[in-house]
C-alpha cells in the first residue's frame, strides 16, 4: 500500500478536528492542540519511512481492523517493508484494543505478562511506536537522528514539539522521536481504535439479541467445563463485563507450527522463539511462547496465529480440537489435507491448558466461530460478508 491507500484511510478516520486544521494551512497551520491529533499526524505519516512511501497505518489499516491487507509473495501472513522487498516473518498484529494490554511484567509466579508485540519486547504502546520507523526491514529509517530529521521537515510538528513538550524539544533529536512516539501511542488510546460496539458489546446492553447459533457460542466460549477457550481468553471475572478484551495477555506455546510456505519466500530458517526472543528473557523455558492475542475482530483480522500459518478462523478452533479429540479427522489440517504440522518449538507445550474440555464436535465449533464474529466493531461488519 502506497500513499493511495494511507490516504484513502485517513480521509475516513481521520478526526473532524485534524481536518478542519489541514483545511485551513497544513503543515503551515498552527501546532496541534494535544498529543491525540499531533499522533494521529504521524500515524498516517508516510515520510517517517526511508522511502517515503509507508506510514504506521500501512501495516495497521483503520480500514482493515488495524491489520495488513497488503498481499505479498508470502501471502498476507507477513508484511512487505518500504524498500519494497524485505519480507519479515511475523503477522501485524492489530493495534486495535492493544492499548489494554498491561506492560510487559514477570508475575510473581515467574509468568511473564503484557507488552507489545507478540513476544512482549515493548514494555507498552509508545516502545512498541517506535520500533517499526527504525527496523531496517520495516520502515528502514537508520536512526533517531535520521528520524528526528524526517518529524521536522514538516514545520507544523516542529511548532507542536515546542508547544505540547516544551521549548526546545525540538532541537534535540532524542526528545523529538521520544515525543512523537510518545504522540503516537496517545491517538492508539483513543476511543477509535477501540469503540466496544460489536453486535456482542450491544447484546451486553440489551439492544440485539444472539441467534441461537451465536448464543450456544458464548456459552461454550466462557463456560468451565465444555470448552477451554476462556482459560487464556478471558479477561475480567465476570463473562458479561461490558469491557472485555478477551485475553489474558499472558503467554503460552500452543504448538503452533512454522510458516513454511511464507519462509519458503522469505529465505528465512532460524527457530521462532517467541518470549525467548524478547531481550528481557533468558529462561529456555519460555521457548516457543507468545503473547495471548485478544479476540475483538478476529473474524476480519486473518490469516492467524503469531506467523499467519492458518487462513481460516475455523482451522484455528479444529487447531485447538485436536488436542481433544481421538478422531482421525480432526487430526488433518482442513487448509492442507494433511495431517496438522509438528510444533516449530516442541518442548514447551501449555498442555494442561490445550488439553482441558472434551472434543468439541461440528455444531459446536460452527457456534464458536459465529459467536466469535459478533465481536466484530460495528464499522467491520461488512467485512464479514
Amino acid at each position: 500500500m502506497g500513499r493511495p491507500g494511507i490516504a484513502t484511510a485517513a480521509a475516513v478516520f481521520i478526526s473532524a478536528a485534524s481536518l478542519a486544521s489541514a483545511e485551513e494551512g497544513g503543515a503551515t497551520a498552527g501546532p496541534y492542540a494535544t498529543p491525540e491529533a499531533f499522533g494521529e499526524a504521524l500515524f498516517f505519516d508516510v515520510n517517517l519511512s526511508k522511502t517515503r512511501s509507508q506510514a504506521c497505518a500501512t501495516c495497521h489499516d483503520p480500514a482493515r481492523a488495524f491489520t495488513d491487507p497488503r498481499p505479498t509473495a508470502a501471502g498476507r501472513a507477513v508484511s512487505l517493508g518500504a524498500d519494497g522487498h524485505s519480507l519479515g516473518d511475523r503477522n501485524a498484529p492489530t493495534a486495535a484494543y492493544a492499548m489494554f494490554s498491561p506492560t510487559f511484567a514477570r508475575r510473581a509466579d515467574g509468568s511473564y505478562v503484557g507488552g507489545q508485540f507478540h513476544d512482549g519486547r515493548a514494555a507498552g504502546l509508545a516502545e512498541q511506536a517506535g520500533g517499526p520507523p527504525l527496523n531496517p526491514i520495516e520502515m528502514g529509517l537508520a536512526d533517531v537522528n535520521e528520524a528526528a530529521a524526517r518529524i521536522l521537515e514538516n514545520p507544523r510538528y516542529g511548532a507542536t514539539l515546542d508547544a505540547l513538550y516544551g521549548p526546545g524539544t525540538a532541537s534535540d533529536p532524542e526528545a523529538v522521536y521520544r515525543a512523537a512516539t510518545s504522540a503516537i501511542a496517545a491517538f492508539e488510546a483513543t476511543d477509535l481504535f477501540a469503540p466496544f460496539d460489536s453486535r456482542y458489546d450491544r447484546y451486553l446492553r440489551g439492544e440485539v439479541q444472539l441467534t441461537d447459533e451465536e448464543e450456544l457460542g458464548r456459552v461454550l466460549f466462557f463456560s468451565q467445563q465444555f470448552t477451554n477457550c476462556n482459560l487464556c481468553h478471558q479477561l475480567r471475572s465476570s463473562p458479561m463485563a461490558a469491557d472485555e478484551t478477551f485475553t489474558d495477555y499472558s503467554y503460552h506455546n500452543i504448538g503452533v507450527p512454522a510458516n513454511t510456505a511464507a519462509r519458503a519466500v522469505t529465505g528465512v530458517t532460524a527457530t521462532d522463539l517467541g518470549l525467548l526472543a524478547n531481550p528481557a528473557v533468558d529462561d529456555p523455558a519460555e521457548a516457543g511462547k507468545f503473547k495471548v492475542p485478544g479476540l475483538r475482530n478476529v473474524a476480519v483480522t486473518g490469516p492467524y496465529m503469531h506467523n499467519g500459518v492458518f487462513e481460516d478462523l475455523r482451522t484455528v478452533i479444529l487447531f485447538y480440537n485436536k488436542y481433544n479429540s481421538k478422531a482421525a479427522a480432526r487430526q488433518i489440517n482442513p487448509e492442507t489435507g494433511a495431517p496438522w504440522a509438528a510444533p516449530e518449538v516442541p518442548d514447551t507445550l501449555s498442555m494442561d491448558e490445550l488439553t482441558t474440555g472434551p472434543a468439541l464436535d461440528d455444531e459446536r465449533i460452527d457456534a464458536l466461530v459465529a459467536f466469535l464474529a459478533t465481536l466484530t466493531d460495528r464499522r467491520y461488519e461488512d467485512l464479514l460478508k
